[in-house]
Order: C-alpha cells, then sequence, then structure tokens
C-alpha cells in the first residue's frame, strides 16, 4: 500500500510540475525562516539552563528613584554579600564577584614576562560560587582551590592561552601577575561548551581583597552607600524560600544600616532578586560588560515572523490545491467505485502533502548554514546549525514537518475524498454550494496573505522611518568630521594628556581640539544629586555631569542660550546647565537663571550660563538635567575631542591626521594601543538594533510578498485555464485585451482593498505600541499605509498579469476548437 501511495504521489506530482514546483518553493522558503528563528530564539532561551537547581539561582540587584524617575543597577554595596550571609535567613549559598581588566604578565623562560593586554572576563570571587555554579574540574579541588589569598583558579581556554605546552596537571602551582598582584594556580576548569553568560576565565580568590587594602577600598567592602556594578553578588536559595522573602531581609537591612537623610527627599534605593533566567534577557540590569542581553520582544517578533511566513506558505498549499481539485474528482470517483475508503484517500492526499514538505525541510537544511552566513553581522555568534550534536533541532524538524503536512494538507484532504462517486463520474464533482463554499475559503485565505504581507511593509516602512529621523534630526549639537580618543581608563595621566592635545592641536589637519570626559551623546552615565533653594522650598533633582574644557561648546557647536562658556577658573566655583535644567528649577528665561547658586554633589556652584538641550543619549530617551563643568581630575580629562577641518574632494587630509594622532598617541602611550572613534559611527551604533530590526521586517516583507505572488500566479494560471473557453467567447463577442484583463483582475483588486481595510487599524496600533519607547519619534504619516496598500496592489497585478494577459491575447479560435 505504501509502494502504491508512492507511485500516486510521484505520478501526480510529475502531472502538475509547475503547481509543484510553487508549493515546494513557498514551502521551503517559509521553513527555511522558521528553522533560521528557531535556532536564534532556541540558542537565547537555552542561556544557563544546565546548572543545578537553576531555579532558585538569583542575582541580587539595585533599584533606584529619584524624583520618581527610576534607575537600576545589576551591582551592590560590597559589605552587601557578607552582610546576606551573616544576617539573612534562608539563603544556602553565597558568591560575591567583582570584576575587573588588568594586564596580565606570565614568566617565561627568556626573562620578559609575556605580556596579556586588558583581560577581561576576570573576576575576585570565592569557594561558593564553584558551589553555585556547574563546573567539570580539570585539575586541583574545589575544597581547596580559592581557600586562601592570591590563588587563582583557571578555565581550560585561559589556561591554554597563558601555558599552552604545558599539561594541565603542570599549570598548578604557576604564578600569574595581575598588573602588580601575584596569584598562584591552584585548579583548572573545564570553559563552559553550553550557553552561559558566565564566562569568566579567571577566578582569583576573594580573601585576595581584603589582603590588599586599595582592592578593599575599590570594591568597597564597607561601605553601604556606593554602588558599583563590577561588585555583583549571586545567591542560591534553600528549597522552599520565597525570593520575596529574602528582599524583605535585605531591605530592612539597608534601611538600618544606611537610613535615609533629609536630603535624600524624593529619592529611594532598594535590592531585589533577579532570576538566573531572566539575566539574559533584562537589559535594565545587563549581563556583564563583556556580554550582551538579548530581547524577550524581538525574539517573540521573530516568532511572530516564522509563523507569517509559514501560514503563508500553507495557505498557498491549500488554496492551489483546493482549485485543482476538480481535476482529480475522476480519479477520486473511480477509486471510490472500487472499493477505497474515505480515510483511505484522506491518508493519500495527506501522504502527498508530506513528501512535499519533505522536501521543502531539506532544501531548507541545505539553505540554513548559507542564511546563517549572509546574517551574520546580526545573528549572534554562537548559532549554529549543528543538527548532528543537537538532537532537540532534528526533533524539532521532524514536528515541523509533520505540523506543517497535517496544516496544509488536512483540509484538502477531507474536502477532496468527500467527493461522491456517482456525481463525480456525471461530471458533477461539486454541487453549487460546495463550489460556493470553497471560493470563500480561497478568497478568505487570499486576503489573509495580502493582510499579513501589507503589515510587514508598514512595519518596515514605519522602523525604516524612525532610524532616518533618529540619524538627520538635530540632536542640538555637532556630530561630523570629530574624532574622540580615550586615554587608558588606569594609566590615563592628566599631564600626558595635555602634552598629547598639545601635539594633535599643532596638527595642520585639526580644527579643534579639547580634552574632557564623555562627549554630549554617549553610552556611559555620570549622576549626581543637585540641590537649589528656591526660596524655602528645596528643588533637589538628578543632574547629569559632562566634564570638558573651553573648546567643548565650540567643537561640538552647542548653543549657549544664555551666560558665557566654562573657563579654567570654573573647576570648583561654576557650571553650565542646560535649559532643560533650567526649567525644572523654574526658570522661563534662561537669563534669569545666570548668576544663581546651587549644589553640585555638596558642593557650592554658580550657574555661569545656560546651554541649549541636547540629547544625551539615544532617542530613547528624554532629555533630563544636566551640568557642564570643567575638568581636571584624572577621569574629567581621559577623552581627548578633536575636530577636523573639512577634507578635499579625493583627499587624504583625515587618513594623514589620523597616522599622525596614531604617532603621537604612541609617544604618549607606547604600550597601549591606539583607540579612536568619528562621533558620528559611534551615534549611529545607537540604533544598530533598529537597524537590525529594519533588515529583518525587509527580508520578512519580501519573502511574505514572495510567498504571496508564488500563490498568486499558481491562482491566476489555474483560474486562466478554466476560463479559457469563456474568454474565448468574449473575445469572438468583441471584448478588448483590456476589458479581459481588467475583468480577470477584478476580484484580486477587491481581496487586496478588502485585505487593506483590515490591515490598516492593526498597523497603526501596532507602530503607535513600538514607537512608545522613544522619547523623540517621528510621526506615523498617512502615505506609510497609502504606499504600502498602493505598492502591494501593483506587485499583485504585475504577478497575476504575465498570466492573465498572456490568456487575453490567445487566438479565440484555440480556446474553442474542442466546442
Amino acid at each position: 500500500m505504501i509502494k502504491n501511495y508512492l507511485t500516486i504521489a510521484f505520478r501526480n506530482f510529475w502531472r502538475h510540475k509547475l503547481f509543484t514546483l510553487i508549493n515546494i518553493t513557498g514551502l521551503s522558503v517559509g521553513i527555511s525562516a522558521t528553522l533560521v528563528i528557531y535556532l536564534i530564539v532556541h540558542y537565547d532561551f537555552t542561556f544557563d539552563k544546565f546548572h543545578k537547581d537553576s531555579d532558585r539561582i538569583y542575582r541580587v540587584v539595585s533599584n533606584f528613584s529619584f524624583q520618581g524617575r527610576p534607575g537600576y543597577n545589576r551591582g551592590v554595596s560590597g559589605i552587601v554579600p557578607p552582610s546576606i550571609r551573616s544576617k539573612v535567613t534562608g539563603v544556602e549559598l553565597t558568591a560575591p564577584v567583582y570584576t575587573l581588566s588588568p594586564d596580565v604578565f606570565i614568566p617565561s623562560k627568556k626573562g620578559v614576562p609575556t605580556k596579556f593586554k586588558a583581560q577581561d572576563r576576570i573576576a575576585f570571587t570565592d569557594p561558593q560560587y564553584f558551589k553555585i555554579f556547574n563546573y567539570t574540574w580539570l585539575a586541583g579541588s574545589p575544597s581547596t582551590s580559592l581557600a586562601e589569598p592570591n590563588q587563582v583558579v583557571l578555565t581550560s581556554e585561559r589556561a591554554k592561552l597563558y601555558f599552552p605546552s604545558l599539561p594541565y596537571s603542570q599549570i598548578l602551582g604557576k604564578i600569574v601577575t595581575y598588573d602588580t598582584l601575584q596569584a598562584t594556580v591552584t585548579g583548572i576548569v573545564q570553559t563552559f561548551t553550553q550557553n552561559s553568560d558566565l564566562t569568566f576565565r579567571d577566578f582569583i580568590s576573594f580573601s585576595t581583597v581584603n589582603a590588599h587594602k586599595n582592592l578593599a577600598d575599590m570594591a568597597g567592602l564597607t561601605d553601604w552607600g556606593g554602588t558599583s556594578s563590577s561588585s555583583v553578588v549571586f545567591i542560591k536559595l534553600l528549597p522552599g524560600i520565597q525570593p520575596a522573602n529574602i528582599e524583605k531581609q535585605l531591605n530592612n537591612i539597608l534601611k538600618k544600616e544606611n537610613p535615609p537623610s533629609p536630603d535624600d527627599k524624593g529619592s529611594s534605593r532598594s535590592f531585589s532578586l533577579q532570576a538566573l533566567e531572566d539575566v539574559h534577557f533584562n537589559s535594565d540590569y545587563g549581563v556583564f560588560d563583556f556580554s550582551d542581553s538579548a530581547s524577550k520582544n524581538t525574539l517573540y517578533g521573530l516568532m511572530i515572523i516564522a509563523a507569517f511566513l509559514l501560514v503563508l506558505a500553507c495557505i498557498n498549499f491549500i488554496n492551489l490545491t483546493t482549485a485543482q481539485a476538480t481535476q482529480r474528482a475522476k480519479e477520486i470517483g473511480i477509486r471510490k467505485t472500487m472499493g477505497s475508503s474515505r480515510w483511505q484517500l484522506v491518508i493519500q492526499f495527506l501522504s502527498e502533502t508530506f513528501f512535499i514538505t519533505l522536501f521543502a525541510v531539506i532544501i531548507s537544511i541545505a539553505l540554513t548554514p548559507l542564511i546563517l552566513k549572509l546574517f551574520a553581522d546580526f545573528i549572534p555568534a554562537g548559532v549554529k546549525a549543528d543538527f548532528i550534536h543537537q538532537p532537540d533541532i532534528l526533533l524539532f524538524l521532524v514536528i515541523l514537518t509533520l505540523a506543517v503536512s497535517f496544516l496544509s494538507g488536512f483540509y484538502p484532504a477531507v474536502m477532496l475524498s468527500g467527493y461522491k462517486p456517482v456525481l463525480v463520474l456525471k461530471n458533477q464533482a461539486q454541487n453549487n454550494s460546495s463550489k460556493t463554499r470553497n471560493a470563500w475559503l480561497r478568497k478568505s485565505l487570499t486576503v489573509s496573505q495580502f493582510v499579513i504581507a501589507q503589515f510587514l511593509i508598514m512595519a518596515t516602512i514605519l522602523v525604516s522611518k524612525q532610524i532616518y529621523y533618529a540619524l538627520h534630526k538635530d540632536l542640538g549639537f555637532k556630530k561630523d568630521a570629530i574624532i574622540v580618543i580615550n586615554a587608558p581608563f588606569r594609566k590615563s595621566n592628566p599631564v600626558i594628556n595635555f602634552v598629547l592635545l598639545n601635539k594633535l592641536r599643532a596638527m595642520p589637519q585639526v580644527e579643534l581640539a579639547g580634552i574632557g570626559a564623555d562627549a554630549p551623546s554617549s553610552g556611559g552615565t555620570n549622576t549626581t544629586s543637585g540641590i537649589y533653594m528656591n526660596g524655602k522650598s528645596e528643588i533637589k533633582t538628578e543632574v547629569e555631569l559632562k566634564f570638558g574644557d573651553t573648546n567643548y561648546i565650540p567643537i561640538y557647536q552647542i548653543k549657549l542660550l544664555a551666560g558665557r562658556n566654562i573657563v579654567p577658573s570654573d573647576t570648583m566655583k561654576a557650571a553650565l546647565i542646560n535649559n532643560a535644567y533650567a526649567k525644572v528649577l523654574g526658570f522661563k528665561n534662561p537669563d534669569d537663571a545666570l548668576g544663581k547658586s546651587f549644589k553640585l554633589n555638596g558642593k557650592p556652584m554658580v550657574i555661569a550660563g545656560v546651554m541649549g538641550d541636547f540629547a544625551e543619549r539615544s532617542l530613547h530617551s528624554a532629555i533630563n538635567p544636566l551640568a557642564l563643568q570643567y575638568g581636571q581630575s584624572k577621569f574629567e580629562t581621559r577623552v581627548l575631542h578633536v575636530a577636523l577641518k573639512p577634507e578635499t574632494a579625493g583627499g587624504h587630509e583625515w587618513k594623514t591626521a589620523i597616522a599622525g594622532m596614531e604617532k603621537a598617541w604612541k609617544e604618549a602611550y607606547p604600550d597601549d594601543d591606539f583607540g579612536y572613534y568619528f562621533y558620528d559611527e559611534n551615534i549611529a551604533r545607537f540604533y544598530d538594533d533598529e537597524r537590525n530590526t529594519a533588515t529583518l521586517l525587509t527580508w520578512a516583507t519580501g519573502l511574505s510578498i514572495l510567498i504571496s505572488c508564488l500563490g498568486l500566479l499558481g491562482l491566476a494560471i489555474y483560474t486562466t485555464n478554466q476560463r479559457t473557453k469563456e474568454i474565448g467567447v468574449r473575445k469572438v463577442l468583441g471584448a478588448t485585451v483590456t476589458q479581459i484583463v481588467a475583468l480577470l483582475s477584478s476580484e484580486l483588486v477587491m481581496l487586496i482593498l478588502l485585505a487593506f481595510a483590515i490591515v490598516t487599524p492593526l498597523s497603526w496600533w501596532a507602530m503607535h505600541r513600538w514607537m512608545e519607547g522613544f522619547a523623540d519619534r517621528t510621526t506615523i504619516s498617512w502615505w506609510i499605509f497609502a504606499g504600502s496598500g498602493t505598492a502591494m496592489l501593483l506587485v499583485a497585478i504585475l504577478t497575476s498579469s504575465f498570466q492573465t494577459i498572456k490568456a487575453a491575447i490567445a487566438k479565440p479560435v484555440d480556446s474553442l476548437r474542442s466546442e
């Protein structure tokens, strides 16, 4: 019987080659997209799932509120971990983690240590870390490693980097120097092969921090006031303990040890527990500086796109199969007359669908590595099409094949198998009600296709419009032809930086150069409290701090609405504020704010000038109160801002300037790599996620249109074939080619217009919700909807016109010859 099913299936495929090709192409496109999206989603949702009792593992995080504005930090005060161990009940294990990025030195036989610059993924922690998280030990013992100060455990990856020629057992006892701190290797663990955000490579004993005063001061081990994102703590709860219980205890301890002061009116601070499974997805707290968080909303969006494309492909199959139903009517009638049951016919038709789906899946498997390579720029590097070593992917493919076969083939199989032999053999395969029902089904499914395709077109246009708006909007400062150079974070020296600055100013290609901290709009934040006494009332506000010199304002061409620029004598007594801060303080006219006294971080200041507002971060964030001070300290003078003169057409002035800057840099910091970036490119990187979304939407839109057009072409071919004689009669009676094309296309136009009426309000609602994520956003213009509908109409008419025009210009004698 199976052989018979196969024979009949392949005979039918060969007889209807074009329709079979359309079905396989549509399904392979939909399945390929679904498979790639599954690989991405599966990759992100499996992070740190392999740890034992992962549902009981949490990270303690800090939450802030300042005048109603929330703030988040993945770190805690350095004193929190020991306080949890001594004062909190219900916690089984506690592991402090303090991260840093030092230079690493390894002794060599030549006497000159091998240097590894600024290694990341290095952390101070203690033995309980290895009890919370599952590591495989290759050398050393978890009970003794990290038990004493100046000990280090390496991962296998880092051990091979530091000591490439030694087996693990001989690496034990070796000395590794982190900047000036020497540590002895006491253990080696296997680098995680599973997906994990805990990708630390060097684990230095936390007791080392206590043994070195400078490290203890930096980690703030006795300070309840500070919060550093470098100081993290993981805990494992006892079975049955609720996170809310631990949060309550922690916040009670915080209130007792660090009670709010009278100056903290309107501000608050609290601790909460973040589940391990949430660490990979929560961008508020972030993962670690060396890891990026994923967006659940983006992943859910990808899953919706995959479902859309798969549904489009299934709709195509159903439409084309039901449209061809009458061509198999006699076959079905004879089979039933010969004794075939209805369920035997259902199985036959479902098996045909299964084979088509199977061919599409095989094509998709072959295409997946190519698609991953094509989108390598924004698909996580860990996403791989490893079908052999990942059995869950094979299981997904099996389930997907069966699901698509059932969804695509069940209705056509039930419909075809329901034909009555007597009517079939009388050339009356379907009565009028059946024909009407099937026609309405095809129309409904076709409208659904156009709804999905137009929705994706509208979404793509809006996302692209918002990105264009963000990149071309006047942000309140100049961003073109500016180079930003960051001095080495730990080695930054104001004296050296000023010497370097003078060398840059002397270069002929440089228009202006200045020194300070972050550029006007940056990813980093540096905030403090600002206090202004307005009569008897106190206005306390969180204020963003920027540092620069006298050239900072002219380099970035920031507008001065009132007052003067900052000067060196302003270091500790005067500052500029932005107009947003002036309004918060109650000054409607910027001139009224000049000379007023206020406090920044508790230090008295005078308002020397008021700047025009500028974007401090991406357009996702609103413009907040900001102050600009003259920089003087190490961290206030570690960034060089260089405005270049315009480059002549075809000239290489900027390239020459960069080469000269690198030479000057090497004279100032010979051991460090020269790092710089063009400021406008850095601004553009704020919107990488949106650009990736736009790219994905563009491809999804293109694929949805392709699938829809394939189905439309198939239906056009079938319809014109069915109406061949009608077209011939109309031409004999005087109908023109234009009239016939209009007749054949009128139904299609009505379906597209109906789809447009359905999708427009849905698209507007979805766009409005997405745009709420931007504090400054473009408008949802009417032409987005009109253009999308028009584009879909033109594409659909163009696709069907190949067949309708061909039918319209055919000679009537050819179509009427059989009459």
